[in-house]
């Protein structure tokens, strides 16, 4: 009798099933991390974009982002994503920990260390899912700096 194995069954069927969920874990946030890409400013086809060419325009978004970065925009990085991670498991440990406090049923120590856990993998994939995004400062610099090159931004992608 074949069929189709879940994953569900393999975590169940192994011995290490637990190092296996994280495993899997980690590589689906990986691919998550993979997918978010810098973005960049989306200009309006005026009169100035159409006289200078998109080849030209590249080049002008690319230096002022380079000048935005050079003057101290933040860009969002691994340092934010491992704050986030930090911020989400001290959170969680401490509202797990406190829930059981109250239910005074001896299970603080665990409920903190499972709301760290839990606490910790969500700052993680917030992490993740912010990087690569950039900071409002530079998103207004790199405007402000296309503006005066004769540019409209109409978003970011």
């Amino acid at each position: 009798m074949g069929g189709a194995v879940s994953v569900y069954t393999l975590l169940m069927m192994t011995k290490y099933g637990t190092w296996l969920g994280v495993f899997i874990l980690a590589l689906g946030l990986l691919s998550l991390a993979g997918c978010t890409g810098a973005r960049r400013p989306m200009l309006y086809p005026n009169a100035h974009l159409q006289s200078v060419g998109e080849a030209r325009a590249h080049a002008d978004v690319d230096q002022c982002m380079r000048l935005a970065e050079t003057h101290g925009a933040p860009v969002y990085g691994g340092k934010d994503v491992a704050r986030d991670t930090a911020t989400g498991a001290a959170v969680a440990g401490a509202a797990a920990g406190a829930w059981g406090l109250v239910r005074k049923n001896g299970e603080a120590g665990n409920r903190a260390l499972a709301g760290a856990a839990a606490g910790s993998t969500a700052g993680l994939v917030r992490g993740i899912l912010r990087m690569g995004r950039p900071s409002q400062t530079l998103v207004g610099f790199v405007n402000r700096c296309l503006s005066e090159r004769g540019y409209e931004v109409v978003g970011w992608r």
